[in-house]
């Protein structure tokens, strides 16, 4: 999952939009890659581990794929298999692509982790009120994206705190608790491991996520609680958030996409297509080209016309060595190559030391 520093990190979000077959999922891989993601990322679990039968369906996944089948049996058809996922990753290798993916229980984690020796693992949103899961997985020494959607800075900071002792404790020998949870946050070894290995994702749980509960400024609360790198999980229609969130100063960008959005399936409604998915990467691109370093300076294309925008000052009218300029006789035209206006009254009250023409630069 290599990307330049300071460059904002891409992640195709294929999630579960495979429908359960390795075939659509390695295209989903190919998708991501032709449209210049850094990472293509999925989802991994074992669905009894996820849900109850008691477990209904979110208001968009009944609507996208019934009511009548429960979150379970959803589930199950859009579980991927360990030798799936090493397919995959190894496909992404291939194609010169990070592959990440979201597991949603201990056994998917182990198997991120042991089997495709994962390096960066992401916890959705669900999860950040899961402390033992939470602790598990600070255990693997892994850095870790932590979706944000649905809580508060409180929740955040309570999952961070477990997060930050698992980091510095290693081992499953540590007593775990509300107390060594808040002391290991709160000490400097805590806060260091945090920034070293946790990066924030503002998000609103919603799909599509109405633009006006979008609150793209939250990154900015986020950031300034917790100082700690903040990106955007997008859950909005079309690519302009993204695009907003990068300009906003998101260190990282993930965002659903799909083969095809009518296809059958929870997630595919609110899912980019592929020629969207490589317009917003573009897009990011090219907003992240034109922040620049924040120094205000004349660019080098604007070198070659700085001559021809700006004034200098020439003579009004015909000047005739030893008289006096004046405002009688000065005035200031293109190009630029003179003497600036600037220094009109400085130049003001001097003697011309020769003759000048009407629109003759003056010389000093």
């Amino acid at each position: 999952m290599n990307t330049t520093a300071g460059r904002v990190l891409i992640v195709a979000e294929a999630g579960v939009n495979h429908n359960g077959s390795l075939d659509l999922a390695s295209r989903l891989v190919d998708v991501a890659a032709e449209a210049g993601a850094d990472v293509v990322k999925f989802q991994t679990f074992q669905a009894s581990k996820v849900a109850s039968a008691r477990a209904r369906k979110a208001d968009y996944q009944a609507a996208a794929t019934g009511a009548a089948e429960s979150q379970l049996e959803m589930l199950r058809k859009l579980q991927l298999s360990d030798s799936d996922h090493e397919a995959l990753n190894e496909r992404a290798k291939s194609k010169g692509i990070g592959m990440l993916s979201t597991p949603f229980d201990l056994p998917s984690l182990r198997m991120l982790v042991s089997r495709l020796r994962f390096e960066v693992i992401k916890v959705p949103s669900g999860e950040i009120t899961n402390g033992p899961f939470l602790l598990e997985v600070a255990r693997t020494g892994c850095k870790v994206i932590l979706s944000t959607g649905m809580s508060t800075l409180a929740e955040v900071e309570a999952a961070l705190s477990v997060l930050a002792f698992g980091y510095a404790d290693g081992t499953a020998e540590g007593k775990p608790g509300a107390d060594a949870f808040a002391s290991a946050f709160a000490s400097d070894r805590g806060q260091q491991l945090l920034r070293e290995k946790v990066t924030l994702l503002h998000c609103t749980t919603e799909y599509p996520a109405p633009f006006a509960e979008t609150n793209l400024c939250a990154m900015d609360t986020l950031a300034a609680a917790f100082r700690l790198p903040v990106g955007f999980s997008d859950h909005t229609p079309g690519i302009h958030i993204s695009v907003a969130a990068v300009a906003r100063g998101a260190c990282l960008v993930e965002k659903h996409f799909t083969l095809d959005r009518t296809m059958a399936g929870p997630d595919h409604a609110a899912s980019l297509e592929p020629g969207e998915l490589a317009m917003m990467i573009r897009h990011i691109r090219e907003v992240e080209a034109a922040l620049g370093d924040g120094v205000k300076r004349a660019t080098s294309s604007e070198l070659k016309n700085l001559p021809i925008a700006r004034r200098s000052l020439v003579a009004a009218v015909p000047i005739r060595r030893g008289q006096v300029f004046s405002a009688d006789n000065l005035t200031c035209k293109r190009p630029g190559n003179g003497i600036s206006p600037m220094q009109y009254w400085r130049v003001v009250g001097q003697v011309a030391s020769r003759d000048f023409d009407a629109d003759d630069a003056i010389v000093a």
